[in-house]
């Protein structure tokens, strides 16, 4: 991957000249804790100065309040070591972690180590030391070691999840938030940090897959509090406006931000083949358009040709009855960009964000939220997220039955898909499938970019097709007057498709197309196709400006009614490997102009969407409130015959 021209090496003997000094501190030293209390050790004691008693509490008069934790001894090789019962040898697993810790505290020196030579801190540290630091620059000095020690806690918690996020398993462990914080200068801040490591790894680490997840689940929760602490702190701007590289990791220091690995999800799901998805025509070329669309990614610029050219869909929602066939459309698109991925060599990954990331803590379940969506675009990956059944996950604002952590998944994917700092590079793509739409927020509803009908099966041929297929071979019934899966031929089925709605769906949607053509006559201005949109909003004022551009970036996406070629991707020399202008002329020259039909069918399409989830929402609140008015009166004539 070629280095940006704003991005700096961080050469290898920097790193390593650091590895002594890290060595010293896993393998002993002594530390007070400050801030943070010792915690339970049920690990019983495997060397001294490695404390499992209580810290002792004076009751003499006047020093009461006086903090008498006793210095204890940190040893982090004796810990890690003792976290298994093993042959007494230590194990493979045993020696990862403390080689990436090794390495991770030598690079946080390192990094530390350049903020220091930039900003003149080397050079007051000397003057310190000499006794000549004037008394001017005392203020200057604590402010540059306080920086100093959040560069170095952040740098030390992203290098570890970085280097360990291989070792990763199924285990997870929950830390708790990280409370030994120092902030006095680096070597004090990182003693701090090991100290609680050591304790958290006694606590929680019994077996070699809990000693994993406890030291990343440790990174992950150091790394958000000195986030959180270093959004206030100054003079950090020499730090943020630099990004350095370490080569031999493809470790990138790029201000407070977390560095991933590039690495693919395994993926444990059946996938679908196209023709195994029956009906749903558009949201099936759709689909398929997309997980071509997403590997033209380029890894070295960031960016998609796509998302520059237009017609990029980043968040999209399903919608169907139940049983159409909305997580058969997911099986086929993740099956999709999961061999594509595996053809070009490309790290995939897939999620889903489902109701198990719901928490009864406040905040975690928009911690967790905002970690599926991380993870999930993160640029050094193909990215396919899943929100499935998002009606029960996100809550709808107002709806007193919605929970708060409902209400803090629905913030976070609002502010994800569509917020100030959202940035589209094209390498990832979001959907959200629901049964019930209506139920979803109307402003997170909004945000999904494209509208994908899963209706299922519909026409006589669809029936006799989905029965053939899922009757399976073992039965020799004829099949009879039809050709197999003709109906499903896609380009023909989504011609078809996307005619139908030159004209609107639903009642509410046609009377309004109805009314303004008869007024003004054929849509084929800009000036009279405003005039609909204008007449759409009267009639839904949650029609808004969002809805346009949703509409009008489904246009572009018409635009781009094109499949890449099915050999672009199977031999990805013919276009995935290309330099990313190359890629972007070839996509450039297959593009094809913009139609007053196109613009008409998806206006159609969009606002029959609108008008459909409305039109539920109403139906919906009158049965229910019909419903609760029967309720009471029966309750009622009940209550009167009693007393009778």
């Amino acid at each position: 991957m070629s280095q940006t021209a704003d991005q700096m090496e961080l050469r290898e003997e920097d790193v390593v000249k650091h590895y002594a000094a890290a060595l010293d501190m896993l393998d002993g030293f002594d530390h007070a804790p400050r801030i943070a209390e010792a915690k339970e050790n049920p690990v019983a004691e495997k060397s001294s100065g490695i404390g499992t008693r209580r810290r002792f509490r004076n009751t003499t008069p006047g020093l009461v309040t006086k903090r008498t934790a006793r210095s204890e001894g940190v040893q982090i090789i004796a810990r890690v070591e003792s976290a298994d019962e093993g042959d007494g040898l230590c194990s493979p697993v045993q020696a990862s972690v403390l080689q990436g810790l090794r390495r991770a505290i030598a690079i946080a020196l390192a990094v530390a180590e350049q903020y220091s030579d930039r900003t003149g801190l080397a050079d007051l540290k000397r003057a310190n030391l000499e006794g000549s630091l004037p008394s001017g620059k005392k203020a200057a000095f604590s402010e540059m070691l306080s920086a100093e020690a959040l560069i170095t806690l952040y740098v030390f918690g992203s290098a570890t999840a970085f280097l360990l996020s291989s070792h990763a398993s199924e285990e997870t462990v929950e830390v708790g938030e990280v409370e030994e914080v120092l902030t006095d200068n680096g070597q004090l801040a990182l003693h701090g940090a090991l100290w609680e490591l050591d304790q958290d790894i006694g606590l929680f680490a019994a077996t070699e897959g809990k000693l994993v997840a406890t030291v990343l689940a440790f990174a992950e929760s150091l790394m958000a509090k000195v986030a959180a602490r270093a959004s206030t702190a100054s003079r950090l701007e020499p730090f943020k406006a630099a990004s350095w590289r370490v080569e031999a990791d493809g470790f990138t220091v790029d201000g407070f931000s977390p560095a991933r690995a590039a690495k693919s999800s395994k993926l444990t799901m059946t996938f679908k083949k196209p023709n195994e998805v029956v009906g749903n025509h558009i949201a099936k070329y759709q689909a398929m358009k997309l997980a071509k669309m997403v590997m033209a990614y380029d890894f070295d610029r960031k960016l998609n040709p796509f998302a520059e050219l237009g017609g990029f869909i980043f968040t999209f929602m399903g919608d169907g009855k139940p049983g159409t066939g909305k997580t058969t459309l997911i099986q086929m698109m993740a099956g999709l960009i999961n061999d594509y991925c595996q053809v070009a060599g490309y790290p995939f990954r897939y999620q889903n964000l489902s109701t198990d990331n719901i928490d009864s803590y406040q905040g975690k379940s928009g911690q967790n939220a905002k970690a599926f969506i991380n993870n999930i675009i993160d640029p050094n990956v193909i990215g396919f997220g899943t929100i499935d059944d998002i009606d029960q996950l996100a809550g709808k604002r107002g709806d007193r039955q919605s929970s708060a952590g409902q209400l803090e998944i629905t913030a976070v994917l609002m502010e994800s898909f569509a917020g100030a700092n959202t940035v589209v590079r094209g390498n990832c793509t979001f959907g959200m499938f629901s049964n019930y739409p209506e139920n979803v927020d109307d402003a997170l509803r909004q945000r999904a970019g494209a509208r994908f009908l899963v209706d299922g099966p519909i026409t006589r041929d669809d029936y006799i097709d989905i029965l053939y297929l899922l009757m399976g071979k073992n039965h020799d019934i004829p099949v009879g007057d039809h050709e197999v899966f003709s109906a499903q031929e896609i380009k023909k089925a989504v011609a078809a498709s996307f005619e139908s709605h030159s004209r609107p769906h639903e009642d509410g949607l046609e009377r309004v197309f109805d009314k303004v053509s008869k007024d003004i006559g054929k849509l084929d201005t800009i000036a009279k196709l405003g005039t609909y949109l204008k007449g759409i909003q009267e009639a839904d004022d949650r029609f808004t400006g969002r809805a346009i551009k949703n509409i009008t970036d489904a246009v572009k996406v018409r635009a781009m009614d094109f499949e890449l070629p099915d050999e672009w991707m199977e031999n990805p020399d013919l276009f995935l490997f290309k330099d990313y202008d190359t890629k972007k002329a070839m996509i450039d020259d297959m593009r094809q102009p913009i139609t007053v039909e196109m613009v008409i069918q998806e206006i159609n399409r969009y606002a029959d969407s609108e008008f459909r989830y409305a039109d539920k929402s109403d139906e919906v609140a009158i049965e229910n409130m019909i419903r609760d008015f029967g309720r009471q009166e029966e309750a009622k004539r009940r209550y009167l015959e009693g007393k009778g």
